[in-house]
């Protein structure tokens, strides 16, 4: 019979990498944080968004992946082309955690909503597991207060990665604007649904 000790050990040996994906999810710059190993670590993610801005195309410090929107010929078929972009980001996922709705938020909610519901959807078909996780647990992973700002978020981003998103994607703007809010909550929500789910 083993000890203690030895079934620690053990354990650790048989760590197998898990790919596991959090999702700041929207209209207008969604991002996929993709992680894969079998402890949690920023070295360890791989992030992609959308955006309408051509200087986000590409890969930025081999870690942060913009495309460009494509068109649409209506709300069904943006909804649809977003959700097909997600989708072919978390292949291989064996879990994905989702930011939920910000219930006092304002403007096109129930677009918002529609859109979210694609997703969750083509999840479903595939049978991925989602988690959702509230705007409130994702700044209190991050900050340890669920009323965090933006500017807050990705301060403590810098902290805790060492990387300064907002000088080295957005040096000309003074506030934090996409996608460097919307990578720092994908980032948090994919490491809340690391201690969520992952047993090690």
């Amino acid at each position: 019979m083993l000890n203690k000790s030895q079934e620690q050990s053990l354990k650790k040996t048989e760590r197998v990498e898990k790919i596991i994906a959090g999702v700041d999810y929207s209209m207008t710059c969604p991002c996929v944080c993709v992680h894969t190993g079998d402890k949690f670590s920023f070295k360890n993610c791989q992030f992609y968004f959308l955006t309408d801005k051509k200087r986000f195309d590409g890969t930025h410090f081999n870690v942060f992946h913009g495309e460009h929107f494509h068109g649409w010929s209506c709300d069904m078929d943006r909804y649809d082309s977003i959700a097909d972009w997600a989708m072919t980001k978390l292949v291989g996922a064996e879990h994905v955690g989702l930011e939920g709705y910000a219930f006092a938020a304002k403007g096109k909610i129930f677009n918002i909503a529609e859109n979210t519901g694609i997703l969750k959807y083509k999840l479903w078909e595939k049978r991925i597991p989602v988690t959702i996780i509230s705007p409130t647990e994702v700044k209190k992973m991050a900050t340890g207060k669920g009323n965090a700002d933006k500017e807050v978020m990705t301060r403590q981003f810098r902290i805790d990665t060492g990387v300064n998103l907002k000088k080295d994607l957005t040096p000309k703007s003074s506030k934090v604007i996409n996608p460097v809010s919307d990578i720092v909550d994908s980032y948090y929500v994919c490491k809340e649904l690391w201690y969520k789910t992952i047993d090690f």
